[in-house]
């Protein structure tokens, strides 16, 4: 049913106690698409990583801004967020800001798909053999 990612790298990026994150990273599992799971805020995020998913999506759509996180900011700090290295800065300072998970599959270390989110529907279009 969904075509077999040879010579990709699928990573879901979030935090595991998401129940987002829960979701998606159990449609994967479910369909035997496998995956790295990487845990931001144990693992990390590098400015050049949140500087590459820029490439594939906006701010408005890498920035969670309905979550406690947000709404936690400063005035000063929200109205930064428009500004993309200052957004950059504070991402990589509160990984929570970025809307999870971020499904990132490569290939050949080019990343070909990048989707913020989960959407079983979504998801399903991503992985099926049929365009």
């Amino acid at each position: 049913m969904y075509k077999q990612y040879l010579m990709t790298h699928i990573t879901v990026f979030g935090i595991p106690n998401c129940d987002t994150v829960k979701k998606a990273r159990t449609w994967l599992a479910d369909q035997q698409i496998s995956f790295v799971f990487h845990d931001f805020k144990k693992q990390g995020l590098t400015a050049e990583q949140i500087t590459l998913w820029l490439e594939h999506t906006d701010l408005a759509t890498l920035i969670n801004r309905k979550g406690a996180t947000w709404r936690a900011l400063s005035d000063d700090q929200k109205q930064s967020a428009d500004n993309v290295s200052e957004a950059i800065a504070l991402m990589v300072q509160n990984p929570s800001l970025i809307k999870r998970p971020v499904l990132q599959i490569q290939n050949n270390d080019q990343i070909t798909r990048l989707q913020t989110g989960f959407q079983p529907d979504l998801y399903a279009g991503i992985f099926s053999d049929t365009p």
